[in-house]
């Protein structure tokens, strides 16, 4: 029998306990024709009273085996996990000079997170990275609760994603974070998401000194001492590190040299800690240092999109205009996986078209494929409300338009 995730986000004034809200969702699935992959936010007030008073939104988790049929919700095992999101902003970390010139070294933020809600079901790839990186850092998890010795099996719990920018990386980052925090909430009370920027470890006056970094690093321990709270340790732009070392190469150890020893120094403590993962973007991967790569267990390429995963960014585009009701009427428009079923009916007219403006847009990033629907709107067409086939058109343009553009660029971002 299958297992099928089941995330029930709670409204912050639920009266519901877990188990009364399990019940009242698990009828709610088995009497609706629901495919996993599925965000449900809409409940009628009369027939689904309590689901629309106490609960914010259903998650239906992706599955690699039954995501092209509807799911008989009494013929599987559903995993539920049940939890409120934290609305609160990201905490600001800074530091100061004996001036006080200060800068941002971190941000934290409390998981899981209202800002974060959908992000892991926004992001589109066309390889199965999203679950490979979760079935990594569950294990790696799992290794370190069990105090597998780190010198007989070797893992730091490091996380390397590499790849041009606009792919994403980022943001997957910060996903999986958030993902964890809730797939981890029968081991971990709460979660925490600490991003630091590389760059502004090298400020005018930042890297005349180590010890800030230190000082830095101290706050993530004293949030690590917490056995029932993971952090995840998200540096941004990794490379950034070792520009400093190239910078100073050749000349006397500089405190910039000591800056990065010192963040490696730290990150090598820090993973001692079994509630820690630690996550890294690059958008240079020859210029990363050394010293990083030894240390990341899991070395991933985030390349481009392809065809599929471009038709599916545009078509959870397209989904949200006909939600808010810009494209109107709505129409059938299937995802990816549903699009050789419907190859020789009528809804194949609107699929095959989308399809070949994403043929035609192959090359651009996930951050460029997210803006051209905005473009299109913004430039070629002056409604309010558009038809599908007049928001294809605009969109056709609007690929036009920046692949005529991204020449006089070094990339199309």
């Amino acid at each position: 029998m299958e297992t099928v995730i089941v995330e029930v986000i709670l409204k912050t004034n639920s009266c519901l306990n877990n188990e009364k809200a399990t019940v009242i969702c698990d009828m709610y699935l088995k009497s609706n024709k629901l495919r996993t992959g599925t965000l449900i936010s809409k409940f009628d007030p009369e027939t689904d009273s309590f689901l629309f008073e106490n609960v914010q939104h259903i998650i239906i988790a992706e599955h690699e085996r039954l995501k092209n049929d509807y799911i008989d919700f009494s013929s599987v095992n559903i995993n539920w996990f049940v939890y409120t999101l934290d609305n609160n902003e990201r905490q600001i970390e800074n530091e100061y000079d004996e001036d006080g010139e200060g800068v941002r070294l971190a941000t934290i933020q409390v998981l899981p997170s209202a800002e974060y809600y959908d992000l892991w079901e926004n992001l589109i790839y066309d390889i199965n990275i999203k679950n490979d990186l979760l079935e990594f850092a569950n294990t790696a998890l799992y290794l370190a609760d069990n105090k597998v010795n780190s010198n007989i099996i070797s893992c730091n719990r490091v996380v390397l994603l590499h790849g041009p920018p606009g792919t994403g990386k980022t943001s997957l980052c910060r996903a999986l974070a958030h993902k964890l925090s809730i797939r981890l909430n029968n081991r971990f009370k709460r979660g925490f998401l600490l991003e630091v920027n590389s760059h502004s470890l090298f400020s005018k006056w930042f890297s005349e000194s180590g010890k800030l970094v230190t000082k830095m690093f101290e706050k993530v321990t004293d949030i690590l001492r917490d056995p029932e709270a993971i952090v995840f340790l998200l540096v941004d732009e990794i490379e950034s590190l070792t520009h400093a070392r190239i910078k100073c190469a050749g000349t006397e150890p500089s405190d910039a040299i000591r800056v990065v020893n010192a963040v490696l120094t730290q990150i090598d403590y820090i993973r001692n800690y079994p509630n820690v993962l630690i996550l890294a973007t690059s958008n240079m991967e020859g210029s990363i240092d050394l010293a990083f790569i030894d240390r990341a267990d899991i070395k991933q390429y985030i390349g481009l999109p392809g065809p599929e995963a471009i038709y599916q960014i545009y078509y959870s585009c397209i989904q949200e205009l006909m939600r808010v009701q810009i494209i109107r009427p709505a129409v059938m428009l299937p995802p990816i996986n549903m699009y050789y079923k419907f190859e020789d009916s009528n809804v194949a007219e609107y699929s095959k078209e989308l399809l070949q403006i994403s043929e035609s847009s192959v090359g651009f990033s996930g951050r460029t494929l997210r803006k051209l629907p905005f473009v299109a709107l913004a430039v070629y067409t002056k409604k309010k409300t558009l038809n599908i086939n007049e928001f294809f058109y605009a969109l056709i343009k609007a690929v036009q338009y920046h692949r005529n553009n991204e020449k006089y660029f070094m990339g199309d971002n």
